[in-house]
């Protein structure tokens, strides 16, 4: 600031930017730390998770309708909003009398450690980050407060804004402009270093580990001809790592070990029994293309991947344990915080390929997609099938024991609908007279799989579109529509499928809660 506080910055916005300041820095500090502990027990973190987990299912599925995949960053955006304005109220609380500001700080960085210490799978040290960043905000509004009202001795001093001055000084102090401008330009650079150091140490952490996956002893034929090189804006056949959707209820990327992992099969079972990572490798492992969804997914929505995936039979894990005489009817599976996800266990034992996945698409696991081991069940919405950071596998009864969503009143028998996405061309796009290519996937995972697909224009009759080669019938299968447009003006596309037992995509609309969504994808286009 190049002239005096007093006329550039009022004592109101003032104070309120230095209630803001010293809570940054206390977050940056708490972030730090957690980035070499535990990143889910940075305070802001910690305060959305438990933001997500009291949040109406409602409203979850309206975020995710209208944000998608940006839904969290927006989350964490909010809360920060609502963390940064009741932290300027502590520093116009402080203004008055520095113990009420300091105490407005402490209660608010009481709530992150309420948060952090009460959410699945949390332990005494996830505390340690909020206290943390309670004594450095608390730290930096203290400095702050101490160079707005006590400042320099000189006479040409500038006064801030809302200082106060000891009339029984001998030689009354006013507070100098230039000491807050230092003490807040220090404050600022601390919490940008530290903020800084927190997230490169988190994406150091949570790179790929080094792991030599050995190779499938029953792999996966190779892909056929991906219609997408032919007719760009079709999808992928095989959706790439970086581009798989991820939706989960977590805020940061877990960091786990391999070489710490171990997965337990316990319950209902002849024999508890513990496997390491290389017991995992040991067993015969399978190599399985399987598309999966999302039940979040709207229709035409894009929670729904296509990937190789490998692994081990999950029968061939529960054979180690010994479920013949087991009276259990679902599989409780754990992640390494506490997160349960229920699986109908005669689903999961019917003859389908449900796996304990090690690899995708020719690499180790992501880590957000579950690293070191996750669990699909082909067919099934992933809430239901597909336990990310798996490490417990309890046979039990779902009178006995609720998971996660089962608590919150979703289906605990989800199989996937039958479901038809339009990709080209975009809803509302213009398109020229004469022949224009509609194109897509659809996916149909239960027996019958994809067997056609039909678009129809304009309310008129249904036609049968192309149809790309067949991976199997746990896989989308793409197809294509040669569209001959020759009348100008707004034009309604749609697309349905039809499995192979015959089976027709139905009409009736349905919003995600509590099965998945159904209906026809449509979308308006205009031809000039």
């Amino acid at each position: 600031m190049s002239s005096s506080l007093r006329t550039r910055v009022g004592p109101t916005a003032l104070w309120g930017m230095f209630g803001v300041l010293a809570t940054l820095v206390g977050m940056a500090a708490g972030h730090l730390l957690a980035s070499l502990t535990t990143p889910a027990a940075s305070p802001v973190l910690a305060v959305g998770s438990r933001v997500i987990d009291a949040t109406p299912t409602p409203m979850k599925e309206w975020a995710i309708r209208q944000f998608g995949s940006a839904d969290k960053p927006i989350l964490i955006g909010s809360v920060m909003v609502v963390v940064l304005l009741l932290s300027a109220v502590a520093g116009l609380l402080a203004r008055k009398r520095f113990v009420y500001g300091a105490v407005m700080l402490v209660v608010l960085v009481a709530v992150a450690a309420f948060a952090a210490l009460t959410s699945t799978g949390a332990k005494a040290s996830d505390v340690v980050p909020s206290l943390v960043a309670a004594v450095a905000g608390v730290a930096a509004l203290g400095w702050l407060h101490r160079v707005a009202t006590r400042g320099s001795r000189s006479a040409d001093a500038e006064p801030v804004p809302g200082a106060t001055v000891r009339s029984d000084d001998p030689a009354p102090r006013s507070a100098s402009r230039r000491g807050v401008l230092v003490a807040t330009g220090v404050l600022a650079l601390a919490a940008a270093v530290m903020g800084g150091a927190g997230r490169f140490i988190t994406g150091l952490r949570t790179r790929p580990e080094d792991i030599d996956l050995p190779t499938a002893a029953d792999p996966a034929p190779a892909l056929p001809t991906d219609l997408s090189e032919k007719y760009p804006g079709i999808s992928s056949l095989r959706t790439s790592n970086a581009d798989f959707y991820r939706v989960d209820t977590r805020l940061d990327t877990p960091i786990l070990s391999a070489d710490d992992w171990t997965l337990t099969i316990d319950g209902d079972v002849d024999q508890e029994v513990t496997l390491t990572f290389d017991d995992l490798l040991g067993m015969e492992l399978i190599e399985r293309d399987i598309t999966m969804t999302c039940v979040s997914n709207s229709v035409g929505g894009k929670f729904v991947g296509a990937a190789t995936w490998l692994g081990v039979r999950l029968t061939d894990v529960l054979e180690r344990a010994g479920i013949e005489g087991t009276k259990a009817d679902q599989i409780l599976a754990t992640d390494f915080d506490g997160m349960t996800i229920s699986t109908p266990l005669e689903v999961a034992v019917d003859g389908r390929d449900t796996m304990l996945v090690v690899g995708m698409n020719g690499e180790p696991l992501p880590r957000e997609h579950g690293f070191p081991v996750r669990m699909i069940t082909p067919g099934l919405y992933g809430f239901v099938g597909s336990c990310k950071w798996l490490t417990r596998l309890t046979l039990t009864t779902y009178d006995d024991a609720q998971a996660y969503w089962t608590e919150r009143d979703w289906d605990t028998d989800a199989p996937i609908k039958i479901s038809t996405r339009i990709d080209t061309p975009n809803a509302l796009d213009q398109l020229d007279k004469g022949e224009n290519i509609v194109g897509g996937v659809a996916w149909a995972q239960q027996k019958g799989g994809v067997a056609k697909v039909q678009v129809q224009v304009d309310g008129g009759g249904w036609q049968d579109a192309e149809l790309g080669p067949e991976v199997n019938n746990d896989y989308w299968r793409q197809w294509f529509y040669r569209w001959d447009a020759q009348d100008e003006g707004q034009h309604t596309i749609s697309a349905r499928c039809v499995d192979g037992d015959g089976n027709v995509q139905t009409a009736a609309q349905a919003q995600p809660f509590p099965g998945g969504s159904s209906g026809i994808h449509s979308l308006l286009v205009s031809v000039a």
